[in-house]
């Protein structure tokens, strides 16, 4: 399970807000974000596995973010890694919809996905998820959310960041500890409301935390994220990582000015 909330352009001094965690298996390899040194334009946390990454921003001010499409009835593994279409994008020079025109014929080589993409000038969704190959739109202005379904799947951790996001923004000017409540909830959801949506397996009050401890489990928030850019041009982005016990055990932190690609 991930979350990522975010408002596209629904600020004047703000074109892009994102507050965002990453889950993941605590015996997972990880790279805390950083600028890597084989490429000093790029921004992002490294799985140390596949090699990819599940959310980065770049000195042109390129934004990619990934999560897994949460479907216990399809758990096969894909042959590619969805962490690689992340970093594709990053490292890629086109606008977000050629590049999704170019993604689509090989969507189903990857497991269940949804992809926010940016590049300044707007923000675009892809899923593989609906059934219908790579289905892929450009946002319009507002605040959105994503889990581990479609965005805006009315989930009640990503109904809470939503609003607190958009109360941070009314709230503004920003600072990170501003957005890091965004999503930092650490509270379970009602069972009852999680049935009327169809989760009524165990795990999915487990998982229905917006921050989720995996000290049981071996699972839960790595990471949270929050970073904006301004409309004069320049990027602000921290990375807090956390051990099982949801204890902070690091932080990077970067600012910098968006520069022409």
């Amino acid at each position: 399970m991930c979350l990522v909330i975010l408002a596209s352009r629904s600020h004047p001094e703000y074109p892009l807000v994102v507050a965002a965690n990453r889950d993941e298996f605590f015996r997972r390899g990880t790279a805390p974000a950083a600028f890597w040194p084989q490429q000093p334009a790029l921004l992002a946390g490294r799985d140390l596995e596949m090699g990819g990454t599940w959310m980065g921003l770049t000195r042109s001010g390129r934004f990619a973010a990934i999560t897994n499409f949460r479907d216990p009835a399809q758990t096969a593994t894909a042959p590619r890694s969805r962490g690689e279409l992340t970093l594709d994008y990053l490292l890629a020079a086109e606008g977000p919809e050629s590049w999704l025109e170019r993604l689509a014929p090989a969507a189903s080589d990857y497991a269940g996905f949804n992809l926010l993409l940016g590049d300044g000038e707007g923000l675009w969704y892809a899923t593989n998820s609906a059934g219908e190959g790579l289905t892929r739109r450009a946002l319009e202005p507002g605040i959105y959310g994503l889990s581990n379904a479609q965005l805006d799947t009315p989930w009640p951790k990503v109904i809470l960041g939503k609003q607190r996001l958009t109360d941070a923004l009314a709230a503004a000017p920003l600072d990170h500890d501003r957005l890091y409540p965004v999503t930092a909830d650490r509270r379970l959801s009602d069972p009852a409301e999680l049935r009327g949506l169809g989760l009524d397996q165990d795990m999915d009050r487990l998982l229905s935390a917006q921050f989720i401890i995996g000290a049981e489990h071996g699972y839960g928030t790595r990471s949270s994220t929050t970073l904006w850019l301004t409309a004069d041009g320049d990027a602000h982005w921290r990375e807090l990582t956390y051990n099982a016990s949801g204890q902070t055990v690091g932080r990077s932190e970067e600012t910098f000015r968006i520069s022409a690609p």
